[in-house]
């Protein structure tokens, strides 16, 4: 039997997904399989007639995660399961939707279908990355789309170098600076005029968020680099006057000469998708690349 135990995470406090995730927990149970609710979840929907597991207790017995929201939430479970290497399946109850690809009026069929065994799977990497100060971390933290280095609220550009293995980059003056996995490059990336990098590639890419100099293009180096960003100048001369975001977790107490280090996390995820799936024809239809003078062309 393909994944005999298998794991059901909703959005955070969306009420709308009680019925679609009971549906589908009545399926996968009538399938043989075992059902395991994620328990804020179970509370969420007010779920008691199915075993509740935090995420560890899921990392360590499911051998597939459902997730149904956007695709913040599955950022965030990504990056929790990512050390139990359980595969992952998104069904989109959010608004964009690139990462929870299935869509939730036929996610029943769909998911029936994969429980057969008739899906696509494709690994995706993450970021690992640490704040510096002087000899001290001051935190850590995984990232699937992005790390962003980004100016505090009302202040002015900031000032950053670039390090790439060692070997000094650029240095660049610019609302922010992301570096984004391919998982990332549909995201703010793509939104600052970054590339969009096919999640097949190796490679991690550098946007600069409005640089002073129109020069400071994107650039697209192997993920195999260690990235060393050094906070150099705030404006004003204030201490505090940056931050950073791992995702969407946010660290708001840069100060300059602070070191932000980013490389390839040791762990990977891996999503699954039904059979036939096309990164394409998702692109397509986010970005809707048929639409031209206003008429959709397949």
């Amino acid at each position: 039997m393909h994944f005999p135990i298998v794991a059901l995470v909703g959005k955070y406090h969306d009420t709308g997904i009680a019925g679609p995730l009971r549906a589908l927990a009545r399926m996968l149970q009538a399938s043989g399989r075992e059902v395991l609710f994620e328990a804020e979840t179970a509370v969420n929907i007010g779920l008691t007639d199915y075993p509740a597991a935090t995420v560890d207790e899921i990392g360590q017995r499911a051998s597939l995660a459902i997730v149904m929201g956007g695709d913040g939430t599955m950022l965030g479970l990504a990056r929790q399961l990512a050390p139990w290497n359980v595969p992952l399946v998104g069904i989109n109850h959010g608004r964009l939707g690139f990462i929870t690809d299935i869509p939730l009026e036929s996610a029943e069929e769909a998911i029936a279908g994969m429980m057969e065994g008739n899906f696509e799977s494709e690994e995706r990497i993450l970021l690992d990355s640490s704040v510096i100060r002087g000899e001290t971390t001051m935190i850590s933290a995984l990232a699937l789309n992005d790390v962003v280095l980004s100016r505090a609220g009302l202040g002015g550009m900031i000032e950053v170098t670039v390090q790439v293995d060692g070997l000094y980059m650029s240095k660049q003056r610019a609302d922010g600076l992301i570096i984004a996995t391919p998982t990332g490059s549909t995201a703010y990336a793509l939104s600052a005029n970054g590339p969009i990098l096919h999640p097949s590639l190796r490679g991690l890419v550098l946007v600069p968020v409005a640089p002073q100099a129109l020069s400071n293009r994107p650039i697209t180096i192997p993920d195999h680099c260690t990235i060393e960003i050094t906070l150099t100048r705030a404006q004003g001369g204030r201490d505090e006057s940056a931050s950073v975001h791992f995702d969407m977790q946010s660290w708001s107490s840069l100060k300059v000469g602070d070191r932000i280090v980013v490389r390839r996390a040791e762990h990977t995820i891996r999503f699954l998708h039904p059979a036939g799936y096309s990164y394409f024809s998702t692109l397509r239809r986010k970005l809707h690349w048929n639409q031209i003078s206003g008429a959709a062309v397949d």
